[in-house]
């Protein structure tokens, strides 16, 4: 069996009390108990660390060994403590965020020259990805995820809401025209995505719904390479506000069939895993960004 610290601090408060009394009424317990914890303690290291009269206690050679280097490592805890309690009043430490290439472009990247200088002492390690990952598995602290969130273990926690606007470039409504109704659509090229089905039902009112399922005339995996296509002239996309606002403040994108928007807003959640109190460097990187994201929130 392997001594522990409480053990170590009762022997190491003998020693320094220069009696099991005195020792006792420091660390709150009975003589007898201890007692017990001294012979528990040498039963366990299976050596004498004290002779013990009734009048006097001596520490042997191995209990004077053993005295120099449990005061080291009860040094050593108390160091740590003091550390871990300075970490949870300043932030620091390594922050691993994962989210999808358009979020960490448009939602993330712009505001880390602030977040730095506001925590300095936070090292961030920024990963993306299109698909969901396993945060134990990629060793992430925060993922970032856009839309309903499918049943998890996971914690979450809602960043706010972001509109979902139908957009196309300048130059492609000057050489094809601007749908005037939903049926229009079917007369464009239309930008969609090749695995999210749900991301090819376009926030629309029409007869049968608000919802309107589109046939991609060219389909990406990336919400960041649907951009680039509108931007090009391409076709017309459905976006969300976060990754177009300031395209749309540009006039390099211009909305289409406003009228007909249903206003649907796309959640937006962090999501962790939280064993026990979160980390400062978590919350304060939630606040931060949530804080931000609120010029896109419904």
């Amino acid at each position: 069996m392997k001594a522990r610290s409480d053990e170590l601090q009762i022997f190491v408060s003998v020693i320094e009390c220069g009696s099991i009394s005195a020792a006792a009424e420091q660390v709150g317990q009975t003589p007898s108990a201890v007692s017990r914890t001294l012979s528990r303690l040498e039963a366990k290291l299976d050596t004498t660390l004290i002779n013990r009269t009734t009048r006097r206690m001596d520490l042997t050679e191995e209990g004077k060994y053993f005295f120099e280097q449990a005061k080291a490592i009860l040094a050593q805890m108390d160091e740590l403590e003091e550390r871990l309690s300075s970490r949870q009043k300043k932030p620091a430490g390594r922050l691993r965020i994962n989210a999808a290439v358009p979020f960490m472009l448009h939602g993330i990247v712009p505001y880390i020259a602030e977040f730095r200088r506001l925590y300095p002492d936070i090292q961030l390690e920024l990963n993306s990805d299109d698909v969901i990952i396993d945060l134990l598995e990629q060793s992430t602290d925060i993922a970032i995820r856009i839309g309903a969130l499918a049943d998890s273990t996971l914690h979450a926690r809602s960043l706010g809401c972001t509109p979902l606007h139908i957009l196309a470039s300048p130059d492609y409504l000057e050489q094809h025209g601007t749908p005037t109704t939903v049926a229009e659509l079917a007369d464009h090229t239309l930008l969609g995505f090749t695995q999210t089905e749900t991301l090819n039902h376009w926030p629309l009112r029409h007869v049968e719904g608000d919802r309107w399922l589109i046939q991609p005339g060219i389909a990406a995996s990336s919400g960041e390479t649907v951009r680039q296509l509108a931007l090009e002239g391409q076709g017309i996309c459905c976006l969300s506000n976060f990754m177009t606002a300031a395209d749309i403040d540009a006039g390099r994108l211009v909305p289409v069939l406003e009228t007909f928007n249903s206003g649907y807003r796309q959640p937006i959640h962090a999501v962790f895993y939280r064993n026990s109190q979160l980390a400062l460097r978590i919350q304060c990187f939630l606040d931060f960004i949530q804080a931000k994201l609120a010029r896109y929130a419904c």
